[in-house]
């Protein structure tokens, strides 16, 4: 089965732009390097999958767009003006939508920049990954520190005042002593918004190949330490961690991604880019020829109920706020303790989960233990 249009109501857009000037050798998502014809070609495929397969006037307006990647920063500045106006023509963007552009260092000039800022793009996420330059180039990233720090002056010479800086901890070589180097150089940067991710190891990158025995990466003691660092850091310095991997000064926090922890409906174009409307998943190819002759097919998988929920229990408790278990019965007619009681009992007396009135959240030692805690669910 496949979708041809889906209609979004009240939720996002996602457009991917798969386009690097190098793949970094630990990413495994869609994206490569090439030349401009192609990247030309490509947008034109992608405006007309915008025209082609949207639904204009939506019950409730768009509320976020997200640019991402790929390196969105590489391509022509009115490439990406092009896309934002087929959007606008087709759905109903909110005026106050937050409209996020992801950047790599030195993959934008201020001029770029300004551009986006006068289109309406209101959120820059920039790629830094580690202020320390061995461990970029450990990492196959194309540019240095002081590249960084340049893009980061554009950007807010540009206007832009909200900002989020990607920072990678467990990476090779990487000891605890320049891991917070790294946080406390981000710190005093004082941006908005900070992801602080550990590295995974993903089949089919080099680093998997290189790392696959784990010889050369940080050991569990040295991770951990490099974990809890990261909550006491960023928590001094003013930042409150509102999901696992996601810290930002109040009122900052990435509105786009919390939609996906919340399950809103989301609309992605783009090649390999996902959909979402509630109890369907759909999921474009990720073939560079195919999409840019135009084939924009989607492969649709339709969730069960049990999916559904255990999505509802595992998406939302990566929230620091938890979930709701008035909005749980809304959603599917089922109170919380009728589906997962016994789960939700042996959680709390092992003190992974707490509740609390209307709500049910990690406790930090859950927080610490998540996956464990969220496989529990997949398996009702």
């Amino acid at each position: 089965m496949y979708l041809n249009s889906m209609k979004i109501k009240n939720g996002e857009i996602y457009v991917h732009i798969p386009f690097c000037v190098k793949k970094c050798d630990y990413c495994d998502f869609v994206s490569f390097a090439c030349d401009d014809e192609v990247k030309h070609a490509y947008f034109d495929s992608l405006i007309k999958e915008i025209e082609l397969n949207a639904e204009p006037g939506a019950d409730m307006p768009v509320d976020s767009v997200f640019f991402g990647g790929g390196t969105p920063g590489i391509a022509d500045a009115h490439e990406i003006l092009r896309v934002l106006d087929a959007l606008r023509s087709k759905y109903e963007v909110s005026p106050d939508a937050e409209i996020s552009i992801e950047l790599n260092p030195a993959s934008a000039d201020l001029e770029k920049i300004k551009i986006y800022r006068s289109a309406g793009i209101n959120r820059v996420s920039i790629g830094l990954q580690s202020s320390d330059d061995r461990e970029l180039k450990i990492l196959g990233r194309p540019h240095s520190f002081n590249d960084f720090l340049r893009t980061y002056d554009d950007v807010h010479k540009a206007g832009f005042d909200n900002v989020n800086i990607d920072i990678m901890s467990a990476l090779p070589g990487q000891s605890v002593k320049s891991y917070l180097s790294t946080l406390d150089t981000v710190t005093k940067l004082k941006p908005s918004h900070i992801s602080a991710y550990s590295l995974i190891i993903e089949e089919g990158t080099p680093f998997f190949e290189r790392y696959k025995d784990n010889k050369g990466l940080p050991d569990e003691d040295t991770e951990r330490e490099m974990y809890y660092a990261t909550k006491e850091v960023l928590g001094k310095a003013g930042y409150m961690r509102y999901e696992i991997s996601n810290y930002a000064v109040p009122g900052k926090e990435c509105r786009h991604n919390t939609g996906y922890w919340e399950r809103k409906p989301y609309r992605g174009f783009g090649l390999a880019a996902a959909s979402f409307d509630g109890s369907k998943r759909y999921q474009m190819h990720n073939d560079l020829k195919r999409y840019i002759k135009g084939d924009h097919e989607r492969e649709i998988t339709l969730l069960s109920k049990e999916d559904a929920m255990a999505e509802f229990m595992f998406l939302g408790l990566r929230m620091m706020k938890g979930i709701k278990k008035t909005l749980f019965k809304e959603e599917f007619s089922a109170d919380i303790y009728d589906i997962y009681g016994s789960l939700l009992e042996k959680q709390k007396e092992t003190g992974l989960i707490k509740e609390e009135g209307d709500r049910i959240f990690l406790t930090d030692y859950g927080i610490d233990v998540s996956n464990v805690v969220f496989a529990d669910y997949l398996l009702v």
